[in-house]
């Protein structure tokens, strides 16, 4: 099961969102919040903080491919050092997907979980829980999926949600269910972004008519 692959451009976007509007967001609480006492030593000791956690990232990124003990290793520390930073969510989806492409689903739902807690929005957030989601069913710990799916999602996502839902139905033997999580995706849209979901529908009537 290919768990990250439809995601992967949305989370590289808000990546860049992050790293293009994060001081000026940052500014703008400031303002709302404290006022300008204090404002400009505020801002910069901020900026320098992202700019490094953003450094840093990089940095520790580059070296997934190449040497995957040190990526982990320190992928682990920088979580730690910078729970504030929005790139502590990007990390530890990092270190999830390190984890799942080994095997290790324990592992890449740990730190799903805490890419859900740690998410700087909504839709890191959502990414995050959808993947924990597939690593669940992947283990065919549907219960536990189902409950992940039934959290809060932006609406956006629920093309995708209804869609993972069918997945979750359909491992457990529950066609109809499966069924109706598939038509609600095909409502939500989930065919313009999804092109194998017309394909599970299909293959779902061909099974009914055969067992019938």
């Amino acid at each position: 099961m290919e768990i990250y692959q439809s995601e992967e451009q949305q989370v590289e976007a808000i990546k860049k969102f992050w790293k293009d509007n994060g001081n000026s967001i940052i500014a703008g609480l400031v303002i709302g919040l404290g006022g300008f006492i204090g404002f400009n030593y505020y801002q910069n000791s901020q900026i320098e903080a992202m700019e490094s956690a953003s450094s840093q990232y990089q940095q520790n990124i580059e070296v997934m491919n190449t040497n995957g003990e040190e990526f982990r290793t320190n992928s682990k520390t920088f979580i730690n050092e910078h729970k504030d930073s929005s790139y502590a969510s990007f990390t530890a989806l990092a270190l999830a997907k390190d984890a799942a492409s080994h095997g290790d689903y324990k592992e890449a739902e740990k730190q799903l979980s805490s890419a859900a807690e740690l998410a700087p929005s909504e839709e890191v957030k959502a990414i995050a829980q959808l993947r924990l989601a597939r690593v669940q069913i992947q283990q065919e710990n549907i219960d536990a999926a189902l409950a992940t799916l039934a959290k809060p999602f932006p609406e956006k996502f629920a093309a995708t949600v209804a869609e993972t839902k069918g997945d979750a139905y359909l491992l457990s033997g529950d066609k109809q269910q499966a069924r109706s999580a598939y038509q609600s995706a095909v409502v939500a849209g989930g065919l313009e972004s999804s092109p194998q979901l017309q394909m599970k529908l299909d293959d779902l009537a061909i099974a009914v008519n055969v067992a019938g």
